[in-house]
């Protein structure tokens, strides 16, 4: 599988040149991106090309994210000065993640829809009853008695 940017495009993020260590993390933290991008999107796109934009766009943003602290390194000190970083990510400081905003949009992209589902539950041995679409069953006062739709016709609604 190829991945879905290239080590160019990231370089073109970075605020500065890569070394030869560098560029070898990077060519690797695009390749877990790509992974973890399909992973979240569940989904096999042919070939980076013939996926959305947006999944490029994420995967560069999980990488830069990545370069510009990979060890994950919560705080560094010289001298007088003292550089903090934040630590929200936990576990995954110093790896190549996506946050729950990324996760949620990589999983839109590959047509996962959240959302509340409902599925019919019977009780072993029994008989489920047919229901019409759109229709309530009513068990008062009969227990043959017919439903009633749940929504109002098409030409006066409610």
């Amino acid at each position: 599988m190829a991945d879905f940017a290239t080590l160019e495009e990231l370089k073109a993020r970075l605020d500065w040149t890569l070394d030869a260590d560098e560029e070898r993390i990077a060519a690797s933290a695009l390749e877990d991106a790509s992974d973890l991008a399909r992973t979240y999107a569940g989904r096999e796109w042919p070939d980076a090309t013939s996926a959305p934009r947006l999944v490029r766009t994420l995967v560069l943003k999980a990488c830069k994210r990545h370069m510009n602290n990979p060890s994950g390194y919560t705080q560094s000190r010289a001298g007088d000065e003292t550089l903090a970083w934040s630590d929200d990510q936990g576990e995954n400081a110093g790896t190549v993640y996506f946050t729950r905003d990324e996760q949620d949009m990589l999983a839109e992209i590959g047509g996962k829809k959240r959302g509340l589902w409902s599925a019919e539950i019977s009780a072993w041995n029994s008989r489920s009853r047919p229901m019409a679409a759109g229709m309530v069953p009513v068990t008062q006062p009969a227990p043959d008695a017919a439903p009633f739709p749940y929504f109002a016709d098409e030409v006066e609604p409610w």
